[in-house]
């Protein structure tokens, strides 16, 4: 994972991304990524997945 946070407190799922962080142009190179899980990944210590992608447009 690049810059993503998950916490489950009860049934509740937290993510934080840090918006301020970037890791370079997607593969298209028409977006900058911010935060990616890389995939799709489970949830800590539960059965649900989470695939998340966080970008903005290239200046």
């Amino acid at each position: 994972m690049k810059n993503v946070d998950m916490k489950v407190e009860g049934g509740i799922l937290t993510i934080r991304v840090d918006l301020s962080r970037e890791f370079g142009p997607s593969s298209s190179g028409k977006t900058i990524i911010v935060a990616s899980t890389e995939g799709n990944i489970s949830v800590p210590d539960r059965d649900e997945k989470v695939g998340l992608n966080v970008y903005k447009k290239k200046p």
